[in-house]
């Protein structure tokens, strides 16, 4: 959420660089791909421009600055990127022929993946950034000039983190009851199909004191549930009060003691990160909530070993179970690759096998797409366009029906819900599940940032629809 545009001052030069003295309103529309880390991403990145003059702006035709903040998970995504910059440039265009100017940055993975690659593909940027450098992006952006185009894909020493300055006050409380702080960076995996680690290098853990004093800060102007972040955040090992490396299971007991949050999550994991701290934690701690995204990508030993996870489907079943022994309403979400080098039918029906021993609530699946650097895109034995696409229906179908069930069977349920936001029709309002399930209801607008029984009446497309549960709407915990 962001201001009301119609209360900010326009410039009457509303292109001014930022840094050159000009400290009337200018306004930024950034667009996130990908994971959730990126929106946190671009949350900072407004929240870096803001000393410089830049207001956040959900319309990019209104735009003086337009920050593309990129994901080169997928050959997709990366595509959607030039895309993207090639209706801008018109945009650009058509604005200078007014008068006008508008700068076009990018951001995030396929930044730091391609550099000045990006320049020459599409001249009509004005900047590169990669995402362990955006705490740079009101100087980079000083020196865009038009002439100069700065291209930045280092890795800095200095802690981006430290540098940066936190939202204000107002920013978080537009932004919603619910907030992403990111714990860790980047992967030390090396799985075959994957950019990560060249993208956003070795894994890094932020201390733990920054954290708390973070979440502090979104707790104060009223967050109340904190959706931890990291490539591997499960390898959290950031430094602790009593300056030992803490582990996430020792963190979120830390961030349980935290009020008024009384809801945590993390993601993404890694199986063989899932150590006994934080299995016990989900056993001991009410505010950890009972979903856990753990992907396997696949259910074939064969396949797993070439995809470099090391670890096995026996030996992720196993955790599965130890999760569920000490927390036995936990619901899973994983992500699937189908059509990796290599694979066979056998492969695949062992995944399906797998996806039905565990039966999950939501899955991401996706058809392998070779990423230029990483191992499994020089295998030879690369699997027919045709295969993937059957593959993946057949498998989205299973997943697709079990979500189905999964939400069937929340009905009659009473569960928590956290309100966020207003719903579609007049005199609705939105929020969700501990499984991240969306849920609609008939209320007050009031009810917008706590937590609340619900029960659940039926079940729609894309949510589910309740009533609250009581009369007494004291007892939403406020």
């Amino acid at each position: 959420m962001i201001p009301d545009e119609t209360e900010i001052e326009r410039p009457q030069n509303p292109h001014g660089d930022a840094g050159s003295g000009d400290t009337r309103a200018k306004t930024v529309f950034i667009k996130s791909y990908g994971c959730q880390m990126n929106v946190y991403d671009s949350q900072r990145m407004a929240d870096s421009l803001a000393p410089t003059g830049y207001v956040e702006t959900s319309n990019p035709d209104e735009a003086d600055l337009v920050i593309l903040n990129t994901c080169h998970i997928r050959e997709k995504a990366a595509e959607k990127v030039y895309s993207e910059i090639g209706r801008l440039r018109v945009a650009r265009d058509e604005r200078r022929r007014q008068g006008g100017d508008l700068k076009i940055a990018v951001a995030g993975c396929v930044a730091q993946a391609e550099g000045q690659e990006i320049l020459r593909r599409a001249p009509a940027v004005d900047l590169v950034v990669g995402p362990q450098a955006y705490h740079r992006l009101p100087d980079l952006l000083a020196k865009a000039d038009g002439t100069s185009k700065p291209v930045d894909t280092d890795f800095p020493v200095e802690d981006k983190f430290s540098i940066l300055p936190p939202p204000r006050r107002d920013k978080t409380l537009a932004r919603g009851p619910s907030a992403f702080v990111t714990v860790q960076e980047g992967c030390d995996k090396f799985c075959t199909f994957c950019v990560v680690p060249y993208t956003r290098g070795a894994e890094t853990s932020r201390p733990v004191a920054a954290i708390v004093a973070e979440v502090e800060r979104l707790a104060e102007a009223g967050v109340r549930e904190i959706s931890l972040l990291g490539q591997n955040v499960n390898a959290y090992h950031g430094e602790g009060p009593d300056g030992r490396a803490w582990t996430l299971g020792q963190l979120v007991h830390r961030l349980a003691r935290i009020e008024p949050v009384v809801r945590l999550r993390y993601t993404t994991s890694h199986p063989r990160d899932m150590d006994d701290t934080l299995i016990e934690a989900h056993r001991d701690l009410p505010a950890l909530m009972p979903f856990l995204h753990l992907p396997v990508q696949s259910g074939s030993d064969r396949i797993l070993d070439v995809m470099n996870r090391k670890h096995t489907a026996a030996e992720y079943l196993k955790l599965i179970e130890k999760i569920r022994h000490v927390r036995p309403d936990m619901a899973f979400s994983s992500d699937f690759i189908v059509g990796f080098p290599g694979e066979t039918d056998a492969d695949f029906e062992a995944t399906l096998r797998l996806i039905e021993e565990v039966t999950y609530v939501s899955a991401y699946s996706f058809k392998y797409s070779p990423r230029p650097g990483t191992p499994g895109a020089g295998m030879t034995d690369q699997v027919d366009e045709a295969v993937k696409a059957a593959r993946l229906a057949r498998l989205q179908a299973l997943t697709e029906g079990q979500q189905k069930t999964f939400n069937q069977a929340s009905i009659g349920r009473t569960m928590d819900v956290l309100f966020d936001r207003k719903g579609k029709r007049p005199g609705q309002i939105a929020g969700r599940t501990p499984y991240l399930q969306a849920v609609q209801i008939e209320a007050d607008d009031s009810l917008i940032g706590t937590v609340a029984p619900v029960e659940i009446t039926a079940t729609g497309a894309w949510s589910l629809h309740g009533v609250l549960a009581g009369a007494d709407l004291r007892e939403a915990v406020a």
